[in-house]
């Protein structure tokens, strides 16, 4: 029994390296526990508060551990420190530092409760954070369920309206089969390479098991499928429309932004490092459904009013957009996409900020009617929104414009130079949708008619007027003008997020 005891060792657990993730854990228990008092001060400052400052000091602790170079392993090799996972750790903060503000008036919020509102988005960050640096099967899924499962009950927060439980019971059963898919990936490429670990399988793959073996290759579909179900990837991504529709207009900005980041950043290192000498079988795949993908989502947003339906369609197409980075398998591919992640973070939450500001003084909802002569009722939202546009449009000046750049340039030199070109018609197509939303702002009413769903019931709050946009919800203009600045000034000075995204690619210069 003594000779037993002494041959178990402790696993080895770099804290620092965990630090983040404490942060995160430790401000969901304490925002439960503070939303147990009632009180206007526990629930609208307290439990906020706790929110925000466990989201700071996760980036603080984040931006401690940044050392560009090889992947860091903690747990045990469970989890991987590496500048792929801290950055994209980073815009999982970001965005939900975001969220936190634009929820502060949501009926979601009382509804839910604030103390299981904010838990509910912090183990959602967790799950993400845990996701984007998985070196391990069992880890990468329980990374997954960990930031899906808040986001199942956060869709249906406002359960005084049927669309709103609709969108969490679509986006249960939608993202079940897709982590039951994605499950049954992960087992089969245990089954054919013996190991769970991401670098071990990797080394597995053509010496122990070849690379056209059928149980690998039905493995690696089945994962990357269940992948696609979480980055809103046609023909996967039936789901997205309604589910982002009727959720709480702030969680369909934070699914938008931090989901979609947290699946490309574990498909990037799944590729990477465990299927590098696969890439003959895998690339053109994806490359086909980077096309698909770019077009159904460009032309599906054409018809759309609802301005949440409309940039849902706007996400697959920039999934496809993303995909191109991807596909190449290159340095220069992985910095490109890992760029264009961030500027799509801006974007979308400037635009969902204005969205939110809208949708709660309109009775137009988020129909894009709800918009019309913003420009002069509220230059404030406005010009966020303008700017939004513009930037995922493309517009020279802007960040999205660079982003979209750095795909292009990726994608022709690693031989897919017909990838960038569809890009670049899909960036084409969808000004048709970005400029409409300009041209309802500006220059008043649009005349034509599109086939849409009917928007929700809801009445505007009393005391508000499209007017007082500015004056009466001071925190949701802050983020629309906070982000769409920094989508200018990305746009105009990108070297900040370049040298970044530089650093996440040497941390896998080796493999690449």
């Amino acid at each position: 029994m003594t000779l037993a005891l002494a041959a178990v060792s402790a696993p080895e657990i770099d804290y620092q390296g965990l630090a983040p993730l404490f942060a995160t854990t430790g401000g969901s228990i304490l925002a439960v526990l503070a939303g147990l008092f009632s009180g206007r001060l526990f629930q609208r400052g307290v439990v906020p508060a706790i929110a925000t400052i466990s989201l700071i000091v996760a980036m603080v602790f984040t931006a401690i551990n940044w050392e560009p170079g090889d992947s860091q392993p903690i747990i045990e090799g469970a989890l991987g420190i590496d500048t792929l996972a801290l950055g994209m750790s980073m815009l999982f903060y970001s965005a939900g530092l975001a969220t936190v503000l634009l929820s502060l008036r949501a009926e979601a919020t009382k509804e839910t409760g604030p103390g299981e509102y904010m838990a509910l988005l912090l183990g959602s960050i967790t799950g993400m954070v845990i996701l984007a640096g998985a070196e391990n099967l069992v880890t990468l899924f329980v990374g997954l369920e960990l930031l899906s499962i808040p986001l199942y009950v956060m869709c249906a927060g406002e359960a005084r309206r049927s669309v709103s439980l609709e969108s969490g019971l679509k986006y249960l059963v939608v993202g079940s089969v897709g982590s039951a898919t994605l499950l049954y990936g992960l087992a089969l490429l245990y089954g054919a390479t013996g190991s769970t670990d991401l670098g071990e399988i990797g080394s597995a793959i053509g010496e122990t098991v070849r690379p056209l073996d059928p149980l690998l290759l039905t493995g690696v579909a089945l994962t990357l499928t269940g992948l696609a179900f979480k980055a809103s990837i046609a023909p996967f991504h039936q789901w997205t429309p309604d589910v982002y529709q009727g959720a709480p207009t702030a969680v369909t900005g934070f699914m938008a932004v931090a989901t979609k980041a947290a699946a490309f950043a574990i498909v990037l290192r799944l590729l990477i490092v465990a299927l590098p000498n696969l890439q003959t079988e895998w690339a053109p795949a994806l490359a086909a459904l980077a096309v698909v993908t770019i077009a159904i989502g460009n032309v599906g947003a054409i018809a759309q009013r609802s301005m949440k339906r409309m940039l849902a369609w706007s996400g697959v197409a920039q999934a496809g957009y993303l995909l191109a980075g991807v596909v190449v398998g290159t340095q220069l591919g992985l910095q490109a996409t890992a760029f264009y992640l961030a500027v799509y973070l801006l974007m979308n939450v400037t635009a969902f900020a204005v969205i939110v500001a809208r949708e709660r003084v309109s009775e137009h909802d988020d129909d894009i009617d709800s918009l019309s002569d913003l420009g002069r009722a509220s230059p404030w939202l406005a010009w966020p929104m303008t700017i939004a546009m513009l930037s995922l449009g493309g517009f020279p000046a802007t960040a999205g414009f660079m982003g979209k750049f750095y795909l292009i340039d990726a994608a022709v030199a690693g031989d897919y130079a017909w990838l960038g070109f569809a890009i670049v018609v899909g960036s084409v197509i969808s000004l048709v949708y970005y400029l409409r939303v300009i041209a309802v702002m500006w220059m008043g009413r649009f005349e034509i008619e599109l086939p849409t769903i009917p928007p929700r019931s809801a009445k505007p709050i009393a005391g508000w007027s499209p007017e007082a946009d500015a004056g009466s919800q001071p925190e949701v203009v802050f983020v629309a003008v906070l982000f769409a600045t920094a989508t200018v000034a990305f746009g105009i000075m990108p070297s900040p997020l370049f040298d970044a995204v530089r650093d996440i690619g040497q941390s896998f210069s080796a493999l690449l």
